[in-house]
């Protein structure tokens, strides 16, 4: 039975004012009474992140390491629904989003993601937004969100801060081994500002080779590493946090 579940939606964030002005109320309507609360994890913005979040009633949390992985498990520790539901503030889930992940829960499917696609007419990135409808190897990314019970969540031991870089794709490897993993028909918008910033190219080949590397079971710093140095560091200094 789900009519009394609610979600908490968890934000990790470094310095996304532009974003989050357009998120947040999309957030807020769409979600409808189904969540419970919307925590945003500051990993140290310079900008105008907080001030916006505190405008729309969002509770700020301040993560004192600039980690992805560690803003994430703070924000689900401080968390009181029963559903985890993690959002990239440079994405924008499907419109009554809380509604189709409550469904989702109600039909069995208790941990998953959506698919996405790119905010741009590339016709290349829509070849790209096309394979995100596969449960493969490549899915789970954190732009396409993770919804997940807490309590799930919980005896995995949440994100593995370690990993600086791929943290997303770790912890939906150890879902997998306990759990079937769920993509739902239901659409992400993504920011195409990483392959506009350098090219789809250069992208495609960055992300294959830290995708290989974590395969290979490099240390996460180095692929970070190698990760920064091949692309425009302003192209991701939000999207990889540091």
């Amino acid at each position: 039975m789900t009519e009394n579940l609610k979600i908490s939606l968890i934000i990790p964030c470094l310095n996304e004012a532009v974003n989050l002005n357009e998120l947040l109320p999309f957030l807020l309507k769409e979600g409808d009474d189904l969540i419970s609360e919307i925590i945003l994890v500051d990993g140290g913005s310079t900008d105008n992140s907080i001030a916006i979040a505190n405008s729309f009633g969002v509770q700020v949390l301040q993560s004192p390491i600039r980690n992805r992985a560690a803003q994430l498990n703070l924000g689900a520790k401080h968390a009181t629904a029963e559903i985890l539901y993690f959002v990239h503030a440079d994405t924008l889930p499907c419109s009554k989003y809380a509604r189709v992940i409550l469904e989702s829960i109600a039909m069995g499917k208790n941990v998953g993601c959506l698919r996405f696609r790119f905010d741009s007419a590339s016709s290349l990135l829509k070849c790209n937004s096309w394979f995100t409808r596969f449960n493969g190897v490549f899915s789970g990314g954190g732009d396409q969100s993770l919804f997940i019970l807490k309590s799930f969540f919980n005896s995995l031991g949440g994100f593995d801060t370690s990993f600086c870089i791929m943290e997303d794709f770790e912890l939906v490897r150890r879902i997998k081994q306990n759990s079937d993993f769920h993509v739902l028909p239901n659409e992400m918008r993504v920011s195409a500002r990483k392959y506009e910033e350098n090219s789809w190219l250069k992208v495609q080949l960055a992300n294959s080779m830290a995708f290989s590397l974590f395969l290979l079971k490099v240390k996460p710093a180095k692929i970070k590493s190698l990760y920064l140095n091949f692309l425009s560091k302003r192209s991701i200094s939000i999207t990889v946090v540091e």
